[in-house]
């Protein structure tokens, strides 16, 4: 969870530190005080887009500092690992994203410097921010198939993992079968010259490396007589002239002679350096041989230098064709043999092509049917269960439909299968299309929600939502900015009311501007507008308890801070909220809080 949060020249913020409750912490402060600079501060510290404009003027960066509490097997934790970064040793995670005014950014995990798309790798583990561009993501048919597949869980992730597995071998038969039928002209053409090369090549087969070893078999016939010199002066100077002439002994016989003197001397000293020059004289006689067997190699045939010299221009016809050299040439034939194998245009491997797509389409037809069918479950209970949460939210009268139906596609659609005998879209995500639908009250025609839903109904559905989904949501850390707007009355206290029964299950920080929701925080964070620093409006975060929270509450309810009257009101509905939780936590548990240990204490405390 999000322990804490220093926001630093964000806005109308210079400096600011939220500590958040376990629980359910919310926002407040009058218009303009820079309540959405928190939700600002989250989406930066998520990996959201910098933004320079909003740097405080004069302010040279925006920082925003995060500290996660996690454990050893929390995924956050192996985010930070992948990236190089560690928690600190009471286990918690620090992460910093800083805005130049100038519009670039950095960001840090575990005090590393870490690419911006680890931040929002991490946010993906342990933030969901819910804003009002959520609410307008909610309107796309993919972001309400998510939904419902969210709420299914393993059924559909189950089967549409298998649907996804064959649909990716269909469409590569697919696009295989299309390229060979509608380039079969040009797959021909350059089957004929990968054919030709491979012709040429299997004429002169080279062997690998041959190039190099005829180089060096060239050199040696063109110097034959300047190496047969070498050789033979070489093999003069170890073993002597060969009539014996005692003025040219050679090494051999200089050695001969030193190992008899010193194996004659009485000195024991002389005596043992005679083996070291044992040792010398066969090292010698071996070079010896050795010279001997390269002369008797060394071949001068004029016929032999011709034979090399013209494979050398065989191969160099090779490299100058296919590549630098023999091995690449040969790289290049293994290379046009499998590109030629995926180039049968014959009736007889299309006919084998088309089998194996219809084989895999009837395949993929079958899975599709098994997603459809779990989502068609799933839907029936997500819409009876987030209609039972919209009755709490005063729409009593109004349902909420999910309608499942396949996508139908036409003829052109590269991606139709057949299920039934009708032609259906098979796209990345199943052959369905999910559209959640609104009867506002009884009576009413369901229309899907962008037509049926106002502001306000939106806010409360998505909500309703939220509350629905908690069990199947894994992330810990829930953001609502402004999820009450264009509602009031009875319906904000059940948001309120709903906010803290999802409490019980994530953190939730809630922005927001009802005393309806703010009376059912276990935290109460209000943003201050204080006095002009400099002509900036300078605005600080603190935390309110007791009886500064009643007068909080009472300037939210109607200005009425100083008033006995507002006091009166703002404490009546923090005691409203307070029997709500009371029985809500006892009644629907059991007579036990779903929250243990330290979080049950805090919640306690405050």
């Amino acid at each position: 969870m999000l322990a804490e949060m220093r926001i630093q020249g964000l806005g109308v913020i210079d400096d600011a530190t939220l500590e958040l409750h376990p629980g359910l912490t919310v926002v407040t402060g009058e218009t303009g005080a820079g309540k959405t600079m928190v939700v600002t501060g989250l989406h930066l510290l998520g990996g959201g887009r910098a933004d320079a404009s909003r740097v405080r003027s004069g302010s040279p960066r925006a920082v925003v500092e995060g500290r996660f509490e996690t454990t050893a097997s929390s995924p956050a934790v192996k985010v930070a690992s992948d990236a190089g970064a560690e928690p600190d040793e009471d286990g918690s995670l620090i992460a910093v994203r800083s805005v130049n005014a100038d519009g670039r950014s950095r960001a840090h995990l575990g005090g590393r410097s870490v690419p911006n798309a680890v931040l929002a790798e991490l946010a993906e583990q342990v933030l969901a921010v819910h804003g009002q561009n959520d609410q307008l993501r909610l309107l796309r048919p993919g972001e309400q198939r998510a939904v419902l597949d969210r709420f299914a869980g393993e059924p559909v992730l189950n089967a549409l993992a298998d649907y996804q597995r064959v649909r990716a071998e269909w469409a590569d038969a697919v696009r295989e079968l299309t390229e060979r039928t509608e380039r079969s002209r040009e797959l021909a053409r350059e089957a004929d010259l990968l054919r030709h090369g491979l012709s040429e090549i299997e004429a002169v087969a080279p062997e690998p490396g041959e190039d190099v070893a005829l180089v060096d078999e060239a050199r040696r016939l063109a110097d034959v007589d300047q190496l047969r010199e070498i050789a033979a002066g070489a093999q003069l100077a170890l073993s002597g002239a060969a009539d014996g002439d005692p003025d040219a002994p050679g090494a051999m016989g200089l050695i001969g002679d030193a190992r008899r003197r010193l194996g004659s001397a009485e000195d024991p000293a002389l005596r043992d350096l005679e083996p070291r020059v044992a040792e010398a004289a066969a090292i010698l006689a071996d070079i010896g041989g050795e010279l001997g067997g390269y002369l008797d190699r060394l071949d001068a045939d004029p016929a032999r230098l011709e034979q090399v010299l013209a494979r050398q221009a065989e191969l160099k016809q090779l490299t100058k064709k296919y590549a630098a050299d023999v091995d690449g040439v040969l790289a290049w034939a293994e290379d046009a043999r499998q590109r030629m194998s995926g180039m049968d245009t014959s009736d007889e491997a299309i006919a084998a092509l088309a089998a194996r797509r219809d084989e895999l389409a009837g395949e993929l037809a079958e899975h599709a049917q098994k997603v459809s069918a779990a989502r068609q479950e799933a839907a029936g209970r997500l819409a009876v269960a987030v209609t039972k949460e919209l009755v709490g939210l005063a729409m009593a009268q109004a349902r909420l439909e999910v309608v499942v139906h396949q996508k139908e596609a036409d003829d052109s659609d590269p991606a139709a299968i057949l299920i039934d005998g009708r032609k259906v879209h098979a796209g990345p995500d199943g052959v369905d299309e999910v559209e959640l639908h609104l009867v506002a009250h009884s009576g009413a025609p369901a229309l899907p929600i962008h037509k049926g839903a106002s502001g306000g109904e939106l806010s409360r559905v998505m909500l309703g939502l939220e509350v629905v989904l908690a069990d199947a949501d894994t992330v810990p850390t829930l953001v609502f900015d402004e999820v009450d707007a264009g509602v009031g009355g009875r319906a904000a206290v059940e948001i309120g009311r709903r906010l803290a029964r999802l409490a019980r299950t994530h953190q939730v920080i809630v922005v927001t501007h009802l005393p309806q929701v703010a009376a059912y925080a276990d935290r109460h964070l209000v943003v201050d507008k204080g006095a002009n620093d400099g002509g900036l409006t300078r605005s600080d975060v603190r935390t309110v308890a007791d009886e500064r929270r009643v007068a909080e509450l009472a300037r939210m309810l109607a200005g009425l801070d100083s008033t006995e009257t507002g006091r009166a009101h703002a404490e009546e509905l923090l005691a409203t909220a307070n029997s709500h939780k009371t029985r809500d936590g006892w009644a629907e548990n059991g007579g036990k809080s779903k929250r243990r240990g330290k979080k049950s204490e805090a919640r306690t405390r405050s």
